[in-house]
């Protein structure tokens, strides 16, 4: 990825500057503001052959939100797998706790990759975008849809066994990201014992049902009294994303008036005739 000034890149690059991307942009150098190894290898899940997913936020050029169309605001590339979002869609992911965007900005510190002052700012408001509710109602609802898809795998096949024991290790994570979150405040993304989740996740890919009690569970922890508040707060976020915008601020230069042409425009009203 592209290093901001003054970025401290830790551990490589996910895209080299000038990268072309699927909507056939290319990201200007210096516009990345935070990007990290995450998934399984971020989970301590990954094994030999795992990929190797890299999630990051980037900063448009302020005068490219000024005109009649709105630039892309996610870019996602699966050669090499990496997904980029946009300041301002960061943000509104991460107020609604979205558990795959929310994990940027509480990873360990050797997973980043790219972290400029901007983006450390972010880590340092991370707590602001939680809510209990949103943790709820995110996690849970993202540990459903893998139950869910337990429930229609044909686990005799040994590809799609595979893939049932990786929905099961996802759904045992969710459900303990969202408690422990509703418990303490803090996203743990590195699993402190990856190869009990594992195991877990091998038995419910046996047994779906058995995941019931698990999901049950949580929703009845996180119905109680926690230490997330009910509603995020935005301000941080907002003053946040009001720097990167002045931090990207380029204005074009005005266009040389063609002769004979008006002068410049006040804006104004135009004044009295007759």
């Amino acid at each position: 990825m592209p290093t901001a000034p003054g970025a401290v890149p830790l551990s490589g690059t996910a895209l080299p500057s000038g990268t072309a991307l699927p909507s056939g942009a290319v990201l200007p150098a210096g516009t990345v503001l935070l990007s990290g190894i995450v998934g399984s290898t971020a989970y301590g899940f990954a094994h030999a052959g795992s990929d190797l997913d890299r999630l990051g936020l980037f900063a448009t050029p302020t005068e490219e939100l000024h005109g009649l169309h709105r630039p892309a605001e996610s870019h996602v590339t699966t050669a090499p797998d990496v997904t980029l979002h946009e300041a301002a869609k960061w943000c509104r992911l991460a107020l609604s706790c979205n558990p795959t965007a929310s994990e940027l900005v509480w990873l360990p510190e050797d997973l980043y990759e790219t972290v400029t002052p901007l983006g450390r700012e972010l880590v340092g408001i991370r707590s602001s975008f939680l809510s209990a509710p949103a943790v709820r109602r995110a996690y849970l609802g993202y540990a459903d849809q893998q139950f869910r898809k337990l429930l229609t795998r044909d686990t005799t096949d040994p590809a799609t066994r595979r893939r049932a024991a990786k929905h099961a290790r996802h759904l045992v994570r969710l459900v303990e990201q969202a408690v422990r979150l509703h418990r303490t405040g803090h996203n743990l993304i590195r699993l402190s014992d990856p190869e009990r989740v594992r195991d877990l996740g091998e038995r419910i890919a046996d047994r779906p049902g058995t995941a019931e009690h698990l999901l049950a569970d949580a929703a009845d922890r996180l119905s109680r009294p926690g230490v997330l508040p009910e509603a995020p707060d935005p301000r941080p976020a907002e003053a946040w994303l009001r720097r990167v915008r002045a931090a990207h601020y380029n204005p074009l230069p005005a266009a040389p008036c063609a002769p004979g042409a008006p002068g410049q425009s006040t804006g104004g009203a135009l004044g009295p005739t007759g």
